[in-house]
């Protein structure tokens, strides 16, 4: 899977279909008329936080973004999907199952290093976030709240506000996230 090309594709269809040029994508989503230009072309490999923007400013899912349009059932192979890179690589955001207007849901498998930091922005309103850490020892910060989970931990939350995923750990931590829409959003 080529998800530099998925998402090149995209974003640029979402942004045609909606009728708006660079100049307006650029001011709705807040990433730059050349940033946003490159990675229509396929030309740069976007991080989680502009993705972000870019989803947000567009009002669609994230998984929009990276969703390449396929049948169910489907069965994901780790080794065919490539990771979303954050904090030199120690954040590594695998998308599972993107969203689909029906299941209002999305799924990620996060894997963060020692040490390995991810400072989120607020997603649409009413979005929610279901983490279960399978193994480390993680800090979530939520607003003004710090929760430090462990290995068989969950921990939802509304994801509208600023939130944070830190490896507090000596050794890898491996979570599960499931990001849920509010229908009002979609």
């Amino acid at each position: 899977m080529d998800l530099q090309k998925i998402i090149a594709n995209n974003i640029k269809s979402i942004r045609e279909n909606k009728k708006i040029t660079l100049d307006a994508a650029a001011k709705q989503t807040g990433v730059s008329r050349s940033m946003l230009a490159q990675i229509e072309k396929g030309d740069v490999n976007p991080t989680i936080s502009v993705l972000w923007k870019i989803a947000n400013g567009y009002k669609v899912s994230f998984t929009t973004l990276l969703e390449n349009r396929v049948q169910i059932p489907l069965m994901i192979r780790a080794k065919d999907v490539s990771p979303l890179i954050e904090d030199e690589g120690k954040y590594l955001n695998y998308p599972a199952f993107p969203f689909q207007e029906d299941k209002l849901f999305e799924t990620y498998r996060i894997q963060i290093e020692p040490k390995g930091f991810l400072a989120a922005q607020p997603h649409m309103a009413g979005t929610e976030e279901y983490l279960t850490v399978f193994s480390g020892h993680v800090e979530i910060g939520v607003g003004q709240e710090v929760f430090q989970l462990e290995e068989g931990d969950s921990l939802r939350f509304r994801a509208d506000e600023k939130h944070s995923y830190k490896n507090i750990g000596k050794t890898s931590a491996y979570l599960s996230m499931l990001i849920y829409y509010a229908k009002n959003n979609t």
